[in-house]
């Protein structure tokens, strides 16, 4: 018994595309999704056609992620705050209006966690960030995690939300984080999951890397217009997508730092594009 964990797809239909083949290549055909399916990347809707294509096919488990919450709240609020051409909220108004009640119904059906049972197997907890916060970073030497871990109700906690394949034990509590299908960090421009292998009475874990076509994922930012509804925001998904070495949230901060020390205040949506080119010149060029 094998089970693929696909986690942070991000609208990567493309590198989603490869995960999917690869496990199906051996043998694997069951499937745990744990959220964050679209935002940042094109055409959102072919990620979710494949999803619903999968939840038809095979055995899936799906999880909601933080990406989710974005989309269920924005409805809920009426569908305020959010402005095209604008690297803050720009990906996000353009992955919505390409969202369709389905989708909506779908996120909004999906649990925060939930505990898988397999035949005689150990039971594992799946969730995006923690058991009880979609967007909670589960990490070593974090007093949170080590009291999120202490409440949890299985030994063995498989999440997503870093981007970054990892395994730790705390007090006999195993984490794995099966990384990002869609904007990884630190992954040599590939693309990860993780299969969990039946292995007597315990699961093994195996860490996935597998190449796709970067570029034609870097291309379609620019066929579908997206880099012109969040222009600062796509320069640094692109950046993620070749190097994985600097997520956009370190971006987002420096760019509310900036525009605070220049006007006092910064709440967020509210960033002028300046203060993002000013943030992405002064990281990104540092960085490459």
């Amino acid at each position: 018994m094998d089970l693929a964990v696909l986690s942070d797809i991000h609208g990567n239909y493309i590198a989603l595309e490869k995960c999917v083949e690869y496990a199906l290549s051996r043998g694997v055909k069951t499937f745990a999704f744990l959220g964050d399916y679209v935002g940042e990347l094109a055409y959102p809707e072919k990620t979710m056609k494949m999803i619903f294509e999968m939840a038809e096919k095979y055995n899936c488990y799906f999880i909601r992620g933080n990406k989710e919450d974005y989309w269920i709240d924005y409805y809920n609020n009426g569908e305020l705050g959010w402005k095209d051409k604008d690297s803050t909220t720009g990906s996000l108004l353009y992955t919505y209006q390409h969202l369709v009640e389905k989708d909506l119904d779908f996120f909004k059906g999906l649990p925060i966690s939930r505990d898988i049972s397999i035949k005689n197997m150990p039971s594992f907890t799946i969730c995006h960030g923690s058991p009880y916060a979609a967007n909670q970073k589960l990490i070593p030497d974090n007093d949170k995690a080590l009291e999120t871990l202490n409440a949890a109700d299985t030994s063995m906690i498989v999440c997503g939300h870093t981007h970054i394949q990892t395994k730790f034990e705390i007090n006999g509590k195993i984490v794995i984080n099966a990384g990002s299908v869609g904007v990884p960090l630190f992954s040599n421009r590939k693309s990860q999951f993780l299969i969990l292998h039946q292995t007597g009475k315990q699961w093994k874990e195996e860490f996935i890397s597998i190449e796709y076509d970067i570029e034609k994922v870097i291309e379609e930012l620019h066929t579908s217009g997206l880099n012109k509804h969040a222009p600062y925001w796509c320069i640094v998904t692109e950046n993620l997508l070749r190097n994985g070495n600097i997520p956009p949230s370190i971006v987002l901060k420096r760019a509310m730092a900036i525009c605070k020390a220049e006007t006092g205040t910064c709440i967020w949506p509210d960033i002028p594009e300046m203060y993002w080119r000013q943030a992405v010149e002064e990281i990104l060029v540092k960085a490459n």
